[in-house]
């Protein structure tokens, strides 16, 4: 069965049976996430229910915390992921002032309209609505028989989104797997840049960030899979390019080895090792040595990480 994606809190029942419900901004999918999310599944299909996850773009720190939010995941994978843990509905709803200034009560009796939900799983610590008022018993209140779960624990602490982003902003892929339960990776259709890495012959595919926030950039060496490649060695830069006056936080990948047109396609970029931090470099002839160097570097973290699989 397909996921059904709705839009818009102010609308008909989106189930005509009912839902198991959760809510959050799942921003990572790890696998706490997944866990709470596997219970939502099972406890709907036990009761002959539609499971229905509540999510919101962009996540609500991203509103309210632009430059300090490092965003994990793209839209287009969060929902592929919760389509790929059998979720029959996604609520998607857009975050915004009005709806951040929408008190608990008044969420939750909309929510329940929406949905239909009748019973509900959370993570403890659960809150939402205006000034983060609405807790479980407010949910109740409005005729969800919402419950807490135990949380998923990774090193005797729980797993979380924060927990992540604090391994990928130090560079410990190893710990960000063991959080998400996959390597970290990023995906999004290439766009048209300057063409300046073409011109210093290391054309490169870019894929537009999410995060204003630059805590987590860099030198990458990456795999890259999609349009017909599985696991290409690669070496990304994901920053603002000082060096050429950029404006807007990038992920470009150069491919080695490869020739090809890959505008429009759908990349993902996985993660393998960070190199160095993004550097102010004096002119392009600087910057072209330097790219040559992380790419030998790439090339060697590659071939040691593909000969330990």
């Amino acid at each position: 069965m397909s996921t059904t994606v709705h839009r818009h809190l102010q609308q008909p029942p989106l189930s005509d049976r009912g839902c198991v419900l959760t809510m959050g901004a799942f921003d990572g999918l790890h696998l706490g996430h997944q866990a709470l999310i596997k219970a939502v599944v099972a406890q709907a299909k036990a009761a002959d229910l539609d499971s229905c996850v509540v999510t919101f773009t962009p996540p609500p720190r991203a509103l309210f915390q632009p430059a300090q939010t490092l965003q994990l995941m793209a839209l287009h994978d969060r929902l592929a992921g919760m389509a790929d843990l059998g979720v029959d509905r996604v609520l998607l709803l857009r975050f915004d002032h009005a709806l951040a200034a929408m008190s608990a009560s008044t969420f939750a009796a909309a929510l329940q309209r929406r949905t239909g939900a009748v019973q509900a799983l959370f993570g403890p610590g659960f809150r939402f609505g205006r000034q983060r008022a609405g807790d479980l018993q407010t949910l109740r209140e409005a005729g969800i028989a919402a419950e807490e779960v135990v949380p998923l624990l990774e090193g005797l602490e729980p797993i979380s989104s924060s927990r992540v982003r604090a391994a990928l902003i130090a560079g410990d892929f190893e710990q960000a797997q063991q959080l998400l339960g996959r390597p970290y990776a990023f995906s999004g259709k290439v766009v048209r840049g300057k063409q300046l890495g073409r011109k210093l012959g290391f054309p490169t595919a870019n894929l537009r960030w999410p995060s204003q926030t630059m805590q987590f950039s860099g030198i990458y060496s990456v795999w890259v899979h999609g349009a017909g490649l599985q696991q290409h060695p690669s070496v990304a830069s994901l920053g603002m390019r000082p060096t050429v006056g950029g404006t807007e936080p990038l992920l470009e990948a150069h491919l080695f080895d490869f020739a090809g047109d890959l505008y429009g396609q759908r990349l993902t970029v996985e993660f393998v090792a960070k190199q160095r931090d993004e550097w102010h470099l004096d002119g392009l002839d600087a910057l072209k040595a330097q790219i040559e160097k992380d790419a030998v570097e790439a090339r060697q973290r590659l071939a040691a990480a593909r000969s330990k699989q």
